[in-house]
Protein backbone atom coordinates (compact mmCIF):
# COMPACT_ATOMS: atom_id res chain seq x y z
CA UNK A 1 0.00 0.00 0.00
CA UNK A 2 1.69 3.20 -1.22
CA UNK A 3 2.26 5.90 1.55
CA UNK A 4 0.14 9.58 1.88
CA UNK A 5 1.08 12.00 0.13
CA UNK A 6 2.62 14.55 2.34
CA UNK A 7 2.37 18.03 0.10
CA UNK A 8 -1.08 18.78 1.82
CA UNK A 9 0.04 18.16 5.21
CA UNK A 10 3.23 20.54 5.06
CA UNK A 11 1.03 23.19 3.05
CA UNK A 12 -0.58 24.66 6.31
CA UNK A 13 3.05 24.29 8.23
CA UNK A 14 4.77 26.28 4.75
CA UNK A 15 1.56 29.09 5.25
CA UNK A 16 2.52 29.41 8.69
CA UNK A 17 6.04 29.75 8.35
CA UNK A 18 5.50 32.57 5.79
CA UNK A 19 3.33 34.38 7.41
CA UNK A 20 5.61 34.46 10.33
CA UNK A 21 8.96 35.53 8.28
CA UNK A 22 6.26 38.62 6.72
CA UNK A 23 5.29 39.84 10.78
CA UNK A 24 8.71 39.53 11.99
CA UNK A 25 9.90 41.28 8.79
CA UNK A 26 7.36 43.67 8.96
CA UNK A 27 7.89 44.82 12.51
CA UNK A 28 11.61 45.31 12.21
CA UNK A 29 11.47 46.95 8.72
CA UNK A 30 8.81 49.67 10.25
CA UNK A 31 11.07 50.53 13.01
CA UNK A 32 13.22 51.51 10.04
CA UNK A 33 10.50 53.39 7.99
CA UNK A 34 8.60 55.35 10.83
CA UNK A 35 12.20 57.47 11.66
CA UNK A 36 13.24 57.86 7.92
CA UNK A 37 9.58 59.24 6.71
CA UNK A 38 9.76 61.81 9.40
CA UNK A 39 13.26 62.42 8.83
CA UNK A 40 12.57 62.75 4.76
CA UNK A 41 10.13 65.28 5.45
CA UNK A 42 12.54 67.63 6.74
CA UNK A 43 14.75 67.24 3.53
CA UNK A 44 11.25 68.22 1.32
CA UNK A 45 10.85 71.12 3.32
CA UNK A 46 7.14 69.52 4.76
CA UNK A 47 5.69 68.97 8.47
CA UNK A 48 6.71 65.42 9.12
CA UNK A 49 3.57 64.31 8.99
CA UNK A 50 3.70 64.24 5.42
CA UNK A 51 6.38 61.47 5.46
CA UNK A 52 4.24 59.14 7.38
CA UNK A 53 1.13 59.91 5.50
CA UNK A 54 3.37 58.99 2.18
CA UNK A 55 4.50 56.35 3.98
CA UNK A 56 1.31 54.60 5.46
CA UNK A 57 -0.32 55.57 1.30
CA UNK A 58 3.10 53.48 -0.36
CA UNK A 59 2.94 50.59 2.04
CA UNK A 60 -1.14 50.05 1.49
CA UNK A 61 -1.04 50.42 -1.76
CA UNK A 62 1.75 49.11 -3.18
CA UNK A 63 1.48 45.60 -0.70
CA UNK A 64 -2.05 45.25 -2.39
CA UNK A 65 -0.92 46.14 -5.65
CA UNK A 66 2.01 46.17 -6.95
CA UNK A 67 4.29 42.62 -8.77
CA UNK A 68 7.79 42.79 -6.56
CA UNK A 69 7.66 40.74 -3.39
CA UNK A 70 10.59 42.70 -1.12
CA UNK A 71 9.52 46.22 -2.85
CA UNK A 72 8.83 48.92 0.03
CA UNK A 73 7.42 52.14 -1.10
CA UNK A 74 7.59 55.23 0.85
CA UNK A 75 9.38 58.62 0.75
CA UNK A 76 12.44 58.58 -0.56
CA UNK A 77 15.61 60.88 -0.18
CA UNK A 78 15.89 61.50 -3.87
CA UNK A 79 11.94 62.58 -4.44
CA UNK A 80 12.06 64.52 -1.67
CA UNK A 81 15.21 66.50 -2.34
CA UNK A 82 13.40 66.82 -6.01
CA UNK A 83 10.67 68.06 -4.59
CA UNK A 84 12.10 71.10 -2.15
CA UNK A 85 14.22 72.02 -5.40
CA UNK A 86 11.08 72.48 -7.59
CA UNK A 87 8.69 74.04 -5.44
CA UNK A 88 10.66 76.23 -3.94
CA UNK A 89 11.75 77.56 -7.21
CA UNK A 90 8.29 78.08 -8.20
CA UNK A 91 6.60 79.43 -5.47
CA UNK A 92 9.38 82.12 -4.84
CA UNK A 93 8.87 82.08 -1.32
CA UNK A 94 5.11 81.47 -0.75
CA UNK A 95 5.23 78.73 1.81
CA UNK A 96 1.57 78.12 1.17
CA UNK A 97 2.06 78.01 -2.56
CA UNK A 98 4.94 75.84 -2.47
CA UNK A 99 2.70 73.57 -0.27
CA UNK A 100 0.03 73.55 -3.16
CA UNK A 101 2.68 72.98 -5.79
CA UNK A 102 4.18 70.15 -3.95
CA UNK A 103 0.82 68.32 -3.43
CA UNK A 104 -0.26 69.44 -7.75
CA UNK A 105 3.53 67.96 -8.41
CA UNK A 106 2.81 64.76 -6.35
CA UNK A 107 -1.23 64.38 -8.09
CA UNK A 108 0.21 64.88 -11.54
CA UNK A 109 3.75 62.49 -10.93
CA UNK A 110 0.90 59.57 -10.52
CA UNK A 111 -1.71 60.54 -13.15
CA UNK A 112 1.63 60.24 -15.34
CA UNK A 113 2.38 56.76 -14.08
CA UNK A 114 -1.12 55.72 -14.65
CA UNK A 115 -1.11 56.67 -18.12
CA UNK A 116 2.04 55.11 -18.74
CA UNK A 117 1.20 52.16 -17.45
CA UNK A 118 -1.73 52.17 -19.87
CA UNK A 119 0.83 52.87 -22.67
CA UNK A 120 2.49 49.87 -20.91
CA UNK A 121 5.36 52.08 -21.10
CA UNK A 122 7.51 49.86 -18.40
CA UNK A 123 11.03 50.13 -19.71
CA UNK A 124 10.38 54.08 -19.55
CA UNK A 125 13.30 54.21 -16.75
CA UNK A 126 15.54 53.23 -19.25
CA UNK A 127 15.62 56.66 -21.21
CA UNK A 128 17.88 57.46 -18.15
CA UNK A 129 21.59 55.90 -18.50
CA UNK A 130 22.89 54.04 -16.09
CA UNK A 131 26.11 56.57 -15.94
CA UNK A 132 24.04 59.46 -15.71
CA UNK A 133 21.41 58.36 -13.27
CA UNK A 134 24.57 57.35 -11.07
CA UNK A 135 26.21 60.76 -11.01
CA UNK A 136 23.12 61.78 -10.29
CA UNK A 137 22.85 59.61 -7.24
CA UNK A 138 26.40 60.39 -5.92
CA UNK A 139 25.81 64.45 -6.66
CA UNK A 140 22.19 64.16 -4.70
CA UNK A 141 23.84 61.79 -2.15
CA UNK A 142 26.78 64.60 -1.26
CA UNK A 143 24.01 67.47 -1.36
CA UNK A 144 22.10 66.07 1.11
CA UNK A 145 24.66 64.85 3.56
CA UNK A 146 25.98 68.57 3.43
CA UNK A 147 22.14 70.01 3.85
CA UNK A 148 21.73 67.93 7.18
CA UNK A 149 24.54 69.75 8.74
CA UNK A 150 23.35 73.35 9.39
CA UNK A 151 20.74 71.26 11.63
CA UNK A 152 23.53 68.57 13.23
CA UNK A 153 25.35 72.00 14.21
CA UNK A 154 22.73 74.68 14.44
CA UNK A 155 24.09 77.34 12.49
CA UNK A 156 21.35 79.11 9.77
CA UNK A 157 23.37 79.52 6.01
CA UNK A 158 22.08 82.25 4.13
CA UNK A 159 22.12 80.05 0.69
CA UNK A 160 20.88 77.12 -0.03
CA UNK A 161 23.04 75.44 -3.11
CA UNK A 162 26.11 72.98 -2.61
CA UNK A 163 29.19 75.14 -2.87
CA UNK A 164 27.47 78.43 -1.20
CA UNK A 165 26.47 76.31 1.58
CA UNK A 166 29.60 74.43 1.96
CA UNK A 167 31.61 77.57 2.27
CA UNK A 168 29.30 79.09 4.77
CA UNK A 169 28.87 76.52 6.89
CA UNK A 170 32.93 76.40 6.66
CA UNK A 171 33.20 79.84 7.68
CA UNK A 172 31.17 79.52 10.55
CA UNK A 173 33.07 76.74 11.94
CA UNK A 174 33.37 79.20 15.63
CA UNK A 175 29.65 78.95 15.94
CA UNK A 176 29.15 75.15 15.32
CA UNK A 177 27.54 73.37 17.97
CA UNK A 178 29.70 70.75 19.05
CA UNK A 179 27.10 68.88 21.60
CA UNK A 180 25.13 68.28 18.27
CA UNK A 181 27.69 67.41 15.90
CA UNK A 182 28.53 64.75 19.11
CA UNK A 183 24.97 63.28 19.20
CA UNK A 184 25.11 62.50 14.98
CA UNK A 185 28.11 61.04 15.48
CA UNK A 186 27.38 58.63 17.90
CA UNK A 187 23.91 58.12 16.01
CA UNK A 188 25.81 57.33 12.99
CA UNK A 189 27.91 54.70 15.07
CA UNK A 190 25.14 52.83 16.76
CA UNK A 191 23.35 52.86 13.47
CA UNK A 192 26.13 51.18 11.78
CA UNK A 193 26.81 48.72 14.41
CA UNK A 194 22.98 47.95 14.52
CA UNK A 195 23.31 47.13 10.38
CA UNK A 196 25.11 44.41 11.10
CA UNK A 197 21.51 42.56 12.53
CA UNK A 198 19.07 43.22 9.46
CA UNK A 199 16.43 42.05 11.62
CA UNK A 200 16.80 44.52 14.53
CA UNK A 201 14.89 47.68 14.23
CA UNK A 202 18.38 49.91 14.47
CA UNK A 203 17.09 53.51 13.61
CA UNK A 204 13.59 52.81 16.21
CA UNK A 205 16.14 52.40 19.19
CA UNK A 206 18.38 54.97 18.00
CA UNK A 207 15.55 57.71 17.76
CA UNK A 208 14.71 56.09 21.32
CA UNK A 209 17.96 56.74 23.12
CA UNK A 210 17.64 60.09 21.33
CA UNK A 211 14.13 61.07 23.12
CA UNK A 212 15.78 59.78 26.34
CA UNK A 213 18.19 62.23 25.87
CA UNK A 214 16.02 65.04 25.32
CA UNK A 215 13.50 63.86 28.14
CA UNK A 216 16.49 64.35 30.22
CA UNK A 217 17.02 67.68 29.89
CA UNK A 218 20.67 66.90 27.90
CA UNK A 219 19.76 68.58 24.67
CA UNK A 220 18.21 71.05 25.66
CA UNK A 221 20.75 72.31 28.08
CA UNK A 222 23.23 71.48 24.91
CA UNK A 223 21.07 73.44 22.64
CA UNK A 224 20.11 70.46 20.27
CA UNK A 225 16.68 71.41 18.99
CA UNK A 226 13.95 68.40 18.40
CA UNK A 227 11.94 67.84 15.96
CA UNK A 228 8.41 69.06 18.10
CA UNK A 229 5.03 68.59 17.90
CA UNK A 230 4.00 66.45 14.89
CA UNK A 231 0.30 66.43 14.55
CA UNK A 232 -1.01 63.57 12.24
CA UNK A 233 -4.63 64.30 10.97
CA UNK A 234 -6.36 62.32 7.94
CA UNK A 235 -8.19 65.54 6.49
CA UNK A 236 -10.76 64.83 3.53
CA UNK A 237 -8.51 64.34 0.28
CA UNK A 238 -8.76 67.59 -1.73
CA UNK A 239 -7.14 68.61 -5.17
CA UNK A 240 -5.31 72.16 -4.38
CA UNK A 241 -7.01 74.82 -5.81
CA UNK A 242 -4.15 76.47 -7.90
CA UNK A 243 -4.64 77.95 -11.70
CA UNK A 244 -4.50 76.94 -14.99
CA UNK A 245 -0.79 78.55 -15.03
CA UNK A 246 0.16 76.82 -11.72
CA UNK A 247 -0.71 73.58 -13.52
CA UNK A 248 0.92 74.25 -16.18
CA UNK A 249 4.52 75.13 -14.86
CA UNK A 250 4.65 72.44 -12.13
CA UNK A 251 3.46 69.87 -15.33
CA UNK A 252 7.26 70.05 -16.44
CA UNK A 253 8.25 69.05 -12.86
CA UNK A 254 6.11 66.25 -12.59
CA UNK A 255 7.32 64.69 -15.54
CA UNK A 256 11.30 64.79 -14.46
CA UNK A 257 9.45 63.83 -10.41
CA UNK A 258 8.33 60.81 -12.38
CA UNK A 259 10.38 59.59 -14.34
CA UNK A 260 13.48 59.70 -11.12
CA UNK A 261 11.01 58.50 -9.33
CA UNK A 262 10.46 55.34 -11.57
CA UNK A 263 14.37 54.88 -12.55
CA UNK A 264 14.77 54.52 -8.53
CA UNK A 265 11.93 52.24 -8.53
CA UNK A 266 12.48 50.43 -10.87
CA UNK A 267 16.05 49.88 -10.45
CA UNK A 268 15.83 48.45 -6.47
CA UNK A 269 12.53 46.45 -7.99
CA UNK A 270 14.77 44.67 -10.95
CA UNK A 271 17.55 44.24 -8.86
CA UNK A 272 15.88 42.56 -5.57
CA UNK A 273 14.06 40.26 -8.52
CA UNK A 274 17.11 39.51 -10.64
CA UNK A 275 18.63 38.42 -7.49
CA UNK A 276 16.05 36.00 -6.78
CA UNK A 277 14.82 34.70 -9.88
CA UNK A 278 11.36 36.38 -9.54
CA UNK A 279 9.14 37.94 -11.91
CA UNK A 280 7.85 41.40 -11.78
CA UNK A 281 5.42 43.46 -13.73
CA UNK A 282 6.85 46.95 -14.69
CA UNK A 283 3.68 47.83 -16.12
CA UNK A 284 1.29 46.66 -12.86
CA UNK A 285 3.79 48.46 -10.76
CA UNK A 286 3.67 51.85 -12.87
CA UNK A 287 -0.11 51.65 -11.91
CA UNK A 288 1.00 50.88 -8.05
CA UNK A 289 3.06 53.74 -8.32
CA UNK A 290 0.55 55.86 -9.73
CA UNK A 291 -2.27 55.40 -7.88
CA UNK A 292 0.22 55.45 -4.37
CA UNK A 293 1.26 58.66 -5.50
CA UNK A 294 -2.28 59.82 -6.04
CA UNK A 295 -3.12 58.66 -2.76
CA UNK A 296 -0.06 60.72 -1.00
CA UNK A 297 -0.93 63.73 -3.21
CA UNK A 298 -4.52 63.53 -2.43
CA UNK A 299 -3.60 63.51 1.60
CA UNK A 300 -0.94 66.40 1.20
CA UNK A 301 2.05 63.89 1.45
CA UNK A 302 5.15 63.21 -0.23
CA UNK A 303 6.03 61.49 -3.78
CA UNK A 304 6.92 58.09 -3.05
CA UNK A 305 8.70 55.00 -4.65
CA UNK A 306 10.48 51.97 -4.25
CA UNK A 307 13.78 53.34 -2.24
CA UNK A 308 16.76 50.90 -2.53
CA UNK A 309 17.22 51.09 1.59
CA UNK A 310 13.69 49.82 2.57
CA UNK A 311 13.52 47.01 0.04
CA UNK A 312 17.32 46.29 1.10
CA UNK A 313 16.01 45.88 4.61
CA UNK A 314 12.86 44.17 3.99
CA UNK A 315 14.38 41.61 2.10
CA UNK A 316 17.31 41.17 4.98
CA UNK A 317 14.86 40.83 7.14
CA UNK A 318 13.35 37.75 5.89
CA UNK A 319 10.38 38.74 3.77
CA UNK A 320 8.50 36.37 2.00
CA UNK A 321 5.52 38.34 0.26
CA UNK A 322 4.16 42.10 -0.02
CA UNK A 323 1.65 40.97 2.55
CA UNK A 324 5.68 42.15 5.09
CA UNK A 325 4.48 45.70 3.55
CA UNK A 326 1.41 45.57 5.08
CA UNK A 327 2.27 44.32 8.05
CA UNK A 328 4.83 47.54 8.44
CA UNK A 329 2.24 49.93 7.19
CA UNK A 330 -0.55 48.66 10.39
CA UNK A 331 2.48 48.99 12.61
CA UNK A 332 3.39 52.57 11.74
CA UNK A 333 -0.07 52.96 12.20
CA UNK A 334 -0.41 52.13 15.28
CA UNK A 335 2.52 53.55 16.44
CA UNK A 336 1.64 56.82 15.32
CA UNK A 337 -1.21 56.98 16.85
CA UNK A 338 0.23 56.39 20.17
CA UNK A 339 3.85 57.56 20.15
CA UNK A 340 4.00 60.86 17.85
CA UNK A 341 4.06 62.87 21.22
CA UNK A 342 7.06 60.70 22.28
CA UNK A 343 8.84 61.32 18.46
CA UNK A 344 8.50 65.14 19.01
CA UNK A 345 11.07 64.72 21.24
CA UNK A 346 13.74 63.43 18.52
CA UNK A 347 17.06 65.36 18.49
CA UNK A 348 17.62 66.76 14.91
CA UNK A 349 20.96 65.28 14.64
CA UNK A 350 19.45 61.80 15.26
CA UNK A 351 16.95 62.73 12.23
CA UNK A 352 20.09 63.92 9.94
CA UNK A 353 22.09 60.86 11.31
CA UNK A 354 19.33 58.60 9.52
CA UNK A 355 19.27 60.39 6.95
CA UNK A 356 22.47 60.24 6.47
CA UNK A 357 23.00 56.79 6.78
CA UNK A 358 20.10 56.01 4.55
CA UNK A 359 21.81 58.03 1.35
CA UNK A 360 25.30 56.40 2.32
CA UNK A 361 24.80 53.72 -0.54
CA UNK A 362 25.41 56.07 -2.73
CA UNK A 363 28.17 58.03 -1.15
CA UNK A 364 30.34 55.31 -3.21
CA UNK A 365 32.41 56.97 -5.98
CA UNK A 366 33.80 53.86 -7.27
CA UNK A 367 30.54 53.57 -8.81
CA UNK A 368 32.01 56.03 -11.17
CA UNK A 369 35.15 54.06 -11.52
CA UNK A 370 34.06 51.34 -14.34
CA UNK A 371 33.15 54.16 -16.80
CA UNK A 372 36.83 54.99 -16.87
CA UNK A 373 38.17 51.59 -16.76
CA UNK A 374 36.12 50.88 -19.90
CA UNK A 375 36.50 54.38 -21.29
CA UNK A 376 32.46 55.09 -21.87
CA UNK A 377 30.28 57.68 -20.66
CA UNK A 378 32.80 58.81 -18.40
CA UNK A 379 31.98 62.37 -19.58
CA UNK A 380 28.15 62.24 -18.92
CA UNK A 381 28.31 60.38 -15.76
CA UNK A 382 30.89 63.72 -14.44
CA UNK A 383 28.55 65.87 -16.06
CA UNK A 384 25.23 64.51 -13.99
CA UNK A 385 27.55 64.86 -10.94
CA UNK A 386 28.96 68.44 -11.40
CA UNK A 387 25.20 69.79 -12.61
CA UNK A 388 23.92 68.60 -9.26
CA UNK A 389 26.58 70.07 -7.04
CA UNK A 390 26.33 73.41 -9.58
CA UNK A 391 23.10 73.54 -10.55
CA UNK A 392 21.37 72.49 -8.25
CA UNK A 393 19.04 69.11 -7.59
CA UNK A 394 16.48 70.73 -9.82
CA UNK A 395 18.47 71.63 -12.53
CA UNK A 396 20.66 68.99 -12.11
CA UNK A 397 18.21 66.67 -12.14
CA UNK A 398 16.90 67.89 -15.64
CA UNK A 399 20.29 68.10 -17.23
CA UNK A 400 20.95 64.62 -16.13
CA UNK A 401 17.47 63.65 -17.91
CA UNK A 402 18.77 65.73 -20.87
CA UNK A 403 22.04 64.91 -21.39
CA UNK A 404 20.32 60.82 -21.16
CA UNK A 405 18.36 61.79 -23.83
CA UNK A 406 20.88 63.47 -26.16
CA UNK A 407 22.77 60.18 -25.70
CA UNK A 408 20.30 58.29 -27.10
CA UNK A 409 18.99 60.32 -30.27
CA UNK A 410 23.13 60.95 -30.69
CA UNK A 411 23.62 57.00 -30.66
CA UNK A 412 19.71 56.43 -32.79
CA UNK A 413 20.62 59.38 -35.08
CA UNK A 414 24.29 58.33 -36.53
CA UNK A 415 24.15 56.80 -39.96
CA UNK A 416 25.62 53.68 -39.58
CA UNK A 417 25.65 51.21 -42.68
CA UNK A 418 26.93 47.92 -42.87
CA UNK A 419 28.09 46.55 -46.25
CA UNK A 420 27.42 43.10 -46.16
CA UNK A 421 28.93 40.15 -48.37
CA UNK A 422 29.09 36.74 -47.99
CA UNK A 423 30.78 34.09 -45.37
CA UNK A 424 32.98 31.88 -47.29
CA UNK A 425 29.95 29.26 -48.46
CA UNK A 426 27.48 29.52 -46.10
CA UNK A 427 23.72 31.42 -45.79
CA UNK A 428 25.45 33.88 -43.05
CA UNK A 429 26.35 37.64 -44.51
CA UNK A 430 28.53 39.91 -42.30
CA UNK A 431 30.15 43.40 -42.50
CA UNK A 432 32.54 43.39 -45.22
CA UNK A 433 34.45 46.29 -43.46
CA UNK A 434 35.08 43.60 -40.55
CA UNK A 435 35.23 40.86 -42.21
CA UNK A 436 37.39 41.62 -45.44
CA UNK A 437 37.28 37.86 -46.65
CA UNK A 438 33.62 38.11 -46.79
CA UNK A 439 32.83 38.67 -50.27
CA UNK A 440 29.78 40.39 -51.78
CA UNK A 441 28.14 39.26 -54.83
CA UNK A 442 28.96 40.98 -57.85
CA UNK A 443 26.96 43.79 -59.34
CA UNK A 444 24.35 43.52 -56.18
CA UNK A 445 24.59 45.77 -52.85
CA UNK A 446 23.87 45.03 -49.64
CA UNK A 447 23.09 47.28 -47.06
CA UNK A 448 22.29 47.24 -42.89
CA UNK A 449 21.33 49.97 -40.67
CA UNK A 450 22.85 49.28 -37.64
CA UNK A 451 20.07 51.58 -36.09
CA UNK A 452 16.74 50.99 -35.84
CA UNK A 453 14.89 53.40 -38.46
CA UNK A 454 13.05 56.17 -37.31
CA UNK A 455 12.33 59.75 -38.31
CA UNK A 456 15.19 61.46 -36.49
CA UNK A 457 17.91 58.87 -38.37
CA UNK A 458 16.31 57.93 -41.54
CA UNK A 459 17.16 60.60 -44.11
CA UNK A 460 21.20 60.25 -43.19
CA UNK A 461 20.62 56.37 -42.95
CA UNK A 462 18.78 56.29 -46.40
CA UNK A 463 20.80 59.15 -47.72
CA UNK A 464 24.18 57.29 -47.39
CA UNK A 465 22.79 54.20 -49.47
CA UNK A 466 21.58 56.34 -51.86
CA UNK A 467 24.92 57.72 -52.27
CA UNK A 468 26.30 54.47 -52.82
CA UNK A 469 23.70 53.95 -55.41
CA UNK A 470 24.42 56.53 -57.63
CA UNK A 471 28.03 55.92 -56.69
CA UNK A 472 27.96 51.78 -57.77
CA UNK A 473 24.65 51.55 -60.10
CA UNK A 474 24.48 47.86 -59.11
CA UNK A 475 23.10 46.45 -62.01
CA UNK A 476 21.07 43.38 -59.64
CA UNK A 477 20.12 46.01 -57.53
CA UNK A 478 19.98 46.50 -53.95
CA UNK A 479 19.30 44.68 -51.00
CA UNK A 480 18.24 46.23 -47.81
CA UNK A 481 18.55 44.63 -43.96
CA UNK A 482 16.03 45.88 -41.71
CA UNK A 483 16.95 43.26 -39.14
CA UNK A 484 17.01 46.14 -36.75
CA UNK A 485 13.76 48.01 -36.91
CA UNK A 486 10.92 46.03 -35.20
CA UNK A 487 8.74 48.98 -36.26
CA UNK A 488 8.64 51.91 -38.29
CA UNK A 489 7.13 54.97 -38.25
CA UNK A 490 5.26 56.95 -41.07
CA UNK A 491 8.49 59.07 -41.53
CA UNK A 492 9.99 55.91 -42.05
CA UNK A 493 7.77 54.45 -44.51
CA UNK A 494 7.68 57.18 -46.96
CA UNK A 495 11.27 57.41 -46.73
CA UNK A 496 11.26 53.71 -47.95
CA UNK A 497 8.88 54.60 -50.63
CA UNK A 498 10.73 57.74 -51.68
CA UNK A 499 14.04 55.19 -51.72
CA UNK A 500 12.00 52.70 -54.30
CA UNK A 501 10.98 55.60 -56.24
CA UNK A 502 14.83 56.90 -56.63
CA UNK A 503 16.31 53.59 -56.99
CA UNK A 504 13.58 52.43 -59.93
CA UNK A 505 14.44 55.98 -61.69
CA UNK A 506 17.94 54.80 -61.85
CA UNK A 507 16.82 51.30 -63.18
CA UNK A 508 18.20 49.63 -59.85
CA UNK A 509 15.71 47.22 -58.47
CA UNK A 510 14.84 47.06 -54.61
CA UNK A 511 14.29 44.39 -52.01
CA UNK A 512 13.72 44.36 -48.33
CA UNK A 513 15.32 41.58 -46.14
CA UNK A 514 14.59 40.60 -42.67
CA UNK A 515 11.54 42.25 -42.52
CA UNK A 516 10.25 41.18 -39.14
CA UNK A 517 5.89 40.24 -38.89
CA UNK A 518 4.99 43.50 -37.42
CA UNK A 519 6.68 45.67 -39.95
CA UNK A 520 5.64 42.62 -42.97
CA UNK A 521 1.31 43.92 -41.60
CA UNK A 522 2.34 47.46 -41.40
CA UNK A 523 3.42 47.64 -45.06
CA UNK A 524 0.47 45.28 -46.11
CA UNK A 525 -1.59 48.20 -44.26
CA UNK A 526 -0.15 50.83 -45.42
CA UNK A 527 -0.42 49.95 -49.67
CA UNK A 528 2.33 52.36 -50.70
CA UNK A 529 2.47 51.77 -54.19
CA UNK A 530 5.90 51.94 -54.22
CA UNK A 531 6.95 49.11 -51.84
CA UNK A 532 4.77 46.26 -53.29
CA UNK A 533 5.09 43.05 -51.46
CA UNK A 534 7.14 41.60 -53.92
CA UNK A 535 10.08 44.07 -52.74
CA UNK A 536 9.72 42.30 -49.13
CA UNK A 537 8.61 38.76 -49.55
CA UNK A 538 12.01 37.45 -49.27
CA UNK A 539 12.62 36.48 -45.49
CA UNK A 540 16.39 36.46 -45.06
CA UNK A 541 19.50 38.47 -46.73
CA UNK A 542 20.23 34.91 -48.40
CA UNK A 543 16.52 34.68 -49.87
CA UNK A 544 16.87 37.96 -51.52
CA UNK A 545 20.25 37.67 -53.04
CA UNK A 546 19.08 34.48 -54.60
CA UNK A 547 15.77 35.87 -55.96
CA UNK A 548 18.13 38.92 -56.73
CA UNK A 549 20.49 37.19 -59.05
CA UNK A 550 17.50 34.67 -60.91
CA UNK A 551 16.60 37.92 -62.26
CA UNK A 552 18.11 39.10 -65.90
CA UNK A 553 20.14 41.59 -65.21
Amino acid sequence: MMPAPTADASAPSAAFATWRADLVAGLAIAGLLLPEAVAYSGIAGLPPQAGVIALLAGLLVYGLLGSSRFAIVSATSSSAAVLLAATTAAAEGDAGLRIALGAAVILLAGVLFLLASLAHLGAISNLIAKPVLRGFALGLALTIVLKQCPKVLDVHPAHGDFLHLAWELLASWRHWNLAGAAVALVALALLHVFARWRAMPGALLVIAAGIMLDLSGWTQAHGVAAVGNIALQFSAPRVPDLTTADWMRVSELAAALALILYAESYGSIRTFAMRHGDIVSPNRDLAALGLANLASGLFQGMPVGAGFSGTSANEAAGAQSRRAGLIAGAVVLAAVCTLLPWISHTPEPVLAAIVIRAVGHSLNPGSLKPYFDWRRDRLVAVTAFAGVLLLGVLHGLLLAIGVSLAMLLQRLSRPQVSWLGRWADSHDFVDTARHPEATAPKGLLIARPEVPLFFGNVDSVLGTVRQALAREHPQYGLILSLEESSDLDGTVIEALGELAVFAKAHGIPLRLARVKDEVRDLLAHARNPALPEEIWRGWSVDDAVRDALAQPA
